[in-house]
């Protein structure tokens, strides 16, 4: 059973850790105070959301990478993967299972949180 949960997680992880990188493979959503920044600070954004690597015990319990914190230009910043249902209408039944999820990536101000 530990097996299984730990393959279930490793998958899990590297599909968000997909999404993240490559913007591919799910859906990414940002804030309205995210869009207001402008094309270059999103581009600045961009950047930083894809290379995030800062995963400890206190951001990542689940061993994950769904959710990251980082800051720039003096703005913190949240983004999180939520998984959903095909339809996006009701929570993943596996979101191991990319066939059984759709990931939604969304970036806001941690004030927007």
């Amino acid at each position: 059973m530990t097996c299984n949960n730990e393959q279930t997680t490793s998958r899990i992880r590297a599909l968000n850790d997909d999404l993240r990188r490559t913007l591919k493979g799910g859906r990414i959503m940002m804030t309205s105070g995210v869009d207001a920044l402008g094309p270059v600070i999103m581009g600045q954004l961009i950047e930083q959301l894809q290379t995030y690597d800062h995963f400890d015990e206190s951001n990542d319990p689940y061993g994950e990478h769904d959710f990251g914190a980082f800051e720039l230009d003096g703005n913190k910043f949240f983004w999180k993967i939520d998984y959903y249902d095909p339809s996006l209408r009701f929570g993943s039944e596996d979101p191991g299972d990319p066939a059984k999820t759709t990931r939604v990536l969304t970036l806001m101000l941690a004030e927007e949180y």
